[in-house]
């Protein structure tokens, strides 16, 4: 089996890190391939930088998604994951909305960190297209960011454990730990905290592996059905391609 990594941050220490994490999780046999964007935004931070991950993430897919049997969205808004599964024959798993429905099988209430207040509503809208809004037990942000997750770990390590004690406190039963930078945290702080850690990566990972193994077909009708076809211009060859196929 093999799986597609999706990173649209161009961050290759963070697309590390997503396969880091990938690897732990994966079952003998899984073959791994990770892909970092090549244009759009550094480190998502904000819907617009969202906007441009959306495209870049389709036309990573259209590069890259061939030969694999399911495809892992390494970003934690889960960008074009809709998108994807109406243009491909094959599994698509967001890493949030894998660690979402994780937290709400292993526990009652559940709680989502992440870096930075300003995405915590953008998390929120994640957890209600889940439907699992009324399990959210509580929701926090650490003040740091990604790329201190990479310069200084140790100190973006105890600030993520004691916002996950906070959470714990607010009644949160498991953790969700939302953030591509986050990717391999889970293991080192499972220790330190008193309810499941979530790492959407690993979450993701056994998901698409279950979901390609059981060799379910896409719906032949309705929203996510194939598009039948579509003319884009302005875009990448392969992603052209993409859209054309029926």
């Amino acid at each position: 089996m093999k799986i597609l990594l999706i990173n649209p941050n161009l961050t290759q220490p963070m697309t590390d890190r997503v396969l880091e994490a990938a690897m732990a999780a994966a079952r003998p046999g899984t073959v791994l391939e990770a892909v970092t964007g090549t244009f759009g935004p550094q480190v998502i931070g904000s819907r617009a930088e969202a906007a441009l991950a959306a495209h870049s993430v389709l036309d990573l897919v259209a590069q890259h998604a061939a030969g694999c049997d399911a495809v892992v969205l390494a970003v934690s808004l889960d960008s074009s994951a809709w998108a994807c599964r109406e243009l491909l024959s094959i599994p698509v798993v967001g890493m949030t909305e894998a660690a979402l429905y994780t937290a709400a099988l292993l526990a009652p209430r559940f709680g989502l960190l992440t870096y930075g207040q300003r995405l915590l509503p953008l998390y929120r809208e994640l957890v209600e297209a889940a439907g699992l809004v009324g399990r959210l037990a509580a929701m926090g942000a650490v003040d740091v960011t990604p790329e201190e997750t990479f310069d200084d770990p140790e100190h973006v390590l105890a600030a993520v454990e004691a916002e996950a004690l906070r959470l714990v406190s607010q009644g949160a039963e498991a953790v969700v730990l939302a953030g591509a930078a986050m990717s391999a945290m889970a293991h080192r702080l499972q220790p330190r905290v008193p309810v499941p850690l979530l790492d959407g990566v690993a979450c993701a990972v056994g998901l698409a592996e279950t979901l390609a193994h059981q060799k379910w077909t896409r719906p032949r009708t309705g929203s996510v059905s194939g598009t039948g076809g579509r003319v884009v211009h302005g875009v990448s060859p392969a992603l052209q391609n993409l859209f054309a196929q029926r």
